[in-house]
Parts: structure tokens; sequence; C-alpha cells
């Protein structure tokens, strides 16, 4: 029989790990909501300053500008694109999908550095048509352009970012942010180098630094998506460490089949098999708490499921056939062999 003790550590344990795990914080459980909310408010701000850049950039004759109000268009279809996998990444799990819809955010983030890479694709090449092709640019507009957009990017990075941190969809709308914030500095050095020097040939050379910028920021956000999709440990765990946290309980001797994995940013799931001492089903019970209490406190990982075996089962004599569930494939190998 358990000692009144026992109990009190087991519910330590349980209410312990059931609070790590279920946090009822009002501001967590808003969080979707602002998130969905602050990417509303930065997409009307892209869209109320589109028209003005474009509108500039045609009358300037800044192929910068022009490019910086094409990656603006970008903008809003990735933005239209993260507010729809926010919306479907909140469905709850049901029928097949009994992981939910969280991999839809990382699916649209991967699309969005797969398409920053096209448009400074893109934008290289137009680039090098300038060159062969130069153009007389206006300064004074260009720096109006500039301004502009750099006050509502700036606007827009303050929005996003504090929630880019830990949310790989919202990192991708922030890099196209980033993007932009970028190329109104380098448009606004533009303006002012050929309101003073007349250099032309500067308007080009910023574009080719934005196509540069926008298509290396976007290789990290892609090789990120691609380590989800790939089922790799997060980089914050090392598989090794855990490994060797469970070994270290004294009734566990061996980890084996250990999987760590990454269903959506930030939520880590765990399975493992772990051959362990003979104990009765109270202390077995007792032993999986532990571990799973440990693998939340130590690791982060909330999602965890462990099959725990005792060595002597490894040693078990296997059942003969007719008591063995696949009797009838057996019946079907002897005949086989009859006819043979």
């Amino acid at each position: 029989m358990l000692s009144v003790k026992q109990h009190l550590n087991w519910f330590e344990i349980g209410f312990a790990r059931s609070c790590t795990c279920c946090k009822l914080d009002i501001g967590e459980t808003n969080q979707p909501q602002k998130k969905i909310w602050r990417l509303w408010l930065v997409l009307a701000l892209l869209i109320s300053v589109l028209p003005a850049e474009i509108g500039i950039g045609l009358w300037s004759h800044s192929l910068s500008l022009q490019a910086d109000a094409g990656h603006l268009i970008s903008d809003i279809g990735a933005l239209g694109l993260t507010l729809l996998a926010s919306w479907l990444a909140g469905r709850p799990a049901a029928s097949r999908a009994t992981f939910g819809h969280g991999r839809v955010e990382i699916l649209a983030a991967l699309i969005n550095g797969v398409g920053l890479v096209a448009i400074a694709g893109f934008i290289a090449w137009e680039t090098f048509e300038r060159f062969q092709h130069p153009e007389p640019v206006l300064s004074l507009p260009l720096l109006l352009g500039a301004g502009l957009g750099l006050i509502v990017n700036s606007l827009n990075l303050t929005l996003l970012h504090k929630h880019s941190l830990n949310d790989l969809n919202l990192r991708a709308a922030f890099l196209h942010i980033v993007a932009d914030a970028f190329s109104s500095v380098g448009i606004l050095v533009a303006a002012v180098v050929i309101y003073w020097l007349k250099w032309w040939w500067i308007d080009p050379i910023i574009s080719l630094l934005i196509a540069c910028f926008a298509g290396l920021s976007a290789i990290p956000l892609i090789w990120s998506s691609l380590e989800i999709f790939l089922e790799y440990a997060p980089r914050s765990i090392n598989p090794t460490h855990v490994e060797a946290a469970l070994q270290r309980f004294a009734a566990v001797h061996r980890v084996e089949m250990l999987r760590i994995w990454e269903i959506r940013s930030g939520q880590i799931a765990l399975c493992a098999h772990l051959c362990i001492d003979p104990l009765d089903a109270q202390k077995r019970d007792h032993l999986q708490w532990e571990l799973q209490t440990h693998l939340v406190e130590a690791f982060g990982i909330h999602e965890s499921t462990l099959q725990l075996s005792s060595q002597s089962v490894t040693n078990l004599v296997p059942l003969h056939p007719l008591l063995n569930r696949s009797l009838v494939s057996y019946i079907h190998k002897q005949s086989t062999k009859i006819t043979s």
C-alpha cells in the first residue's frame, strides 16, 4: 500500500506537469487574436502607401523605387498568405488532421521565403537592364517616396518585431518588412547622392544591393522551414543531451529509438523506447511521471510518449503461432510449403 508521502509526491509531479502544459494565462490565450490584429494593421499600412510609391517611382524614373514598389506588392501577397495560414493554424485538430493545422504556417513561411528569392532575382535582372540603358532620375520625388516608405516600414517593424521571434510564419512577414526598410534607407542615400553629385548609376547599384539583401535574408527562413518539414530535431535541443538526461535515472538502463521533432514553431514532440528495471505498475507509473516532468522542465518538451519495458521482457520465449494473431498467415505459409 502506498504511503501518504508517496501520494503527495505523485500529486506534486502531476500538478507541476499539468501546470506546465496547460497555462491558462489570459495573455497567452489572446496571442493568436493579437497576432492576426497586428497583421491586418500592417497589411492596411502597406496597401495605403502602395499607390504613392508606384506613382512617385514612375514620375522620378527611379528603378530602385519601382523595385521597392514591386517588393511592396509581394509583401501584401505574403501578408495575405500569412493571415490565411494563421487562421488555418488556429483550427482545432479533427478527423485525419490529428496534429492540427499548425504546419500550414510553416508552409506559408517556406512559400514567402522562396518568393523573396524570386523577387531578388527579378530586381537583379532589371538592374542589369538599367545599366545597359541608363536614365536620368529626379532626386526630390525619389527622396519623398523613400521617406514615406521608411516611415511606414518603421511602424510595421515595431508591430511585428516582438512577435516574430518565436513564430516562423511571422518571421517570414517580418523579413519582408525588413527588406522594405533596408530598401527605403538605400533609396534615401541614392536620392541624396543624385541630388548633389548627379551620379545616375547609384540608382541601379542600390537596386542590386536591395536584391542581394532580400535574397540572403530568405535563405535562413527557407532552411528553418525545411528542417521542420524534414522533422529534424530543433536546434535548441541536442538529442544526445536528452538521451543522457533520461539515462541518468537509476531505473533506466538504455534509451532506444529516440525521436525528437517540431510539429510547428515552438511545439516540440518526443517519443522513445526505454529499457528499465523490472518494476510493478505503480512504480512504473511513478517513473514515467518523473521522466516526462524532467523533459518539460529541462528541455521544454511538453508532448512526450515513452514506452517503458523491462529487460526481462526482451528474453521472453516467442508465442506459439496458434496463440499469435498471425495464425492465418502461418496456415498460409504451411499450405504453401506442402504444395511446393
